[in-house]
């Protein structure tokens, strides 16, 4: 019965690393008026961040990005106001 619980890590191993969490179900799940805290919760680190402040108000915009699949989030006084999600196009490999 050791196998068991060996089998139980590996399975979950795996299925962690299959999954992406740049995903349309994770872009789905980001709502207008999140905190940044709580997309990295749901995305992770973002891979490219740029900030501003002006006046008193802050805002930025985050990147997400794995493969050809991006997820841009754009905050105001760390509050979500617009995300994007987009997908690039498969390459021709005509030789």
């Amino acid at each position: 019965m050791r196998l068991q619980p060996l089998a139980i890590v590996l399975a979950a191993l795996l299925l962690t690393a299959c999954g992406s969490k740049i995903s349309t179900e994770n872009f789905e799940r980001i709502q207008t008026g999140m905190t940044q805290k709580e997309v990295v919760a749901i995305l992770g680190e973002p891979t490219e961040t740029s900030a501003v402040s002006i006046a008193g108000l802050s805002g930025g915009m985050a990147t997400w990005q794995d493969g050809g699949t991006a997820i841009s989030v754009q905050f105001v006084n760390d509050k979500v106001q617009a995300k994007q999600l987009s997908r690039e196009a498969a390459r021709s490999q005509a030789k």
